[in-house]
């Protein structure tokens, strides 16, 4: 007679892990099936140095008489990552709303686990944008001036900043529900971006624009960037422009930990 034997039960950290590599497959497989999708994450990096490097490049005028492209690189590599937002926040709701979330809750599976699957395989795409980005870059004329270990520095920050938008993305998806409101929502990260020195210097805006764009958190990124890729910058008085990477990296902390623990609360506690 057969004797049948149950299966292992995994540690909650083994757990973690397994549900966390399950979690980060199922998406890559997603991009797999979609090519469509990668194409155009791949696609708007050209588009981006295209028309703000040489259309509306040549009516902007770098502190210092620097090359604009070289101004603007940085802050087109911080759009990257501020962009974590919008397809996590899409996907995040389209789960909800098609109740894949309620039968991955019924499963025993980890939470957190569920979640940082999806995160890490967000920032592994985001590493293929980043480098594409950067390739498009450098022929068009931007150069890294510092050191290997600066620039190595600056792309860590940038993902570090990802990965902490998918994070919020995640979040306000969970939030939603809807992927129609989650799509609307997603014109919200316009002005994020807009207000910030990604594509001007701020020293021409209102001071009370200016003092918002020095205090937002991409425009940290972006100046943290340009002072380690060596780039052309135009800094603020305001602290977090004065001191651009430790602003980067405690805005992170700050996000990660309002949104990352609210994150995996709404999932739990999702239709409750």
């Amino acid at each position: 007679m057969a004797v049948c034997t149950a299966p292992p039960v995994l540690s909650a950290p083994s757990r973690l892990v397994s549900d966390t590599w399950s979690s980060m497959l199922r998406i890559l497989l997603n991009y797999r099936h979609s090519p469509g999708l990668l194409a155009a994450s791949l696609g708007v990096p050209v588009v981006m140095v295209v028309v703000f490097g040489y259309v509306f490049g040549s009516a902007i005028a770098v502190p210092g008489g620097g090359n604009y492209r070289e101004f603007l690189m940085p802050g087109l590599f911080a759009m990257v990552a501020v962009n974590g937002v919008m397809p996590t926040m899409v996907g995040a709701a389209r789960d909800v709303g098609r109740g894949v979330t309620d039968r991955l809750r019924s499963m025993p599976v980890s939470r957190t686990g569920l979640l940082l699957g999806q995160t890490l395989a967000d920032l592994l795409v985001s590493v293929l944008v980043l480098t594409l980005l950067a390739a498009v870059g450098l022929a068009a004329g931007w150069r890294i001036r510092g050191g290997l270990a600066d620039a190595a520095g600056a792309f860590g920050l940038l993902l570090v900043f990802r990965f902490v938008m998918t994070w919020v993305g995640t979040c306000l998806g969970l939030m939603v529900g809807k992927e129609e409101a989650a799509g609307q929502l997603a014109v919200a990260v316009f002005p994020l971006a807009m207000v910030t020195n990604a594509y001007v210097p701020t020293g021409g805006m209102p001071g009370w624009l200016r003092v918002i764009a020095d205090w937002n958190p991409v425009s940290a990124v972006v100046q943290a960037c340009r002072e380690l890729f060596g780039n052309p910058s135009a800094p603020g008085p305001s602290w977090p422009m004065q001191h651009a990477v430790p602003a980067t990296l405690l805005w992170s902390a700050l996000l990660l930990a309002v949104f990352g623990p609210l994150a995996v609360r709404k999932f739990v506690t999702h239709g409750r």
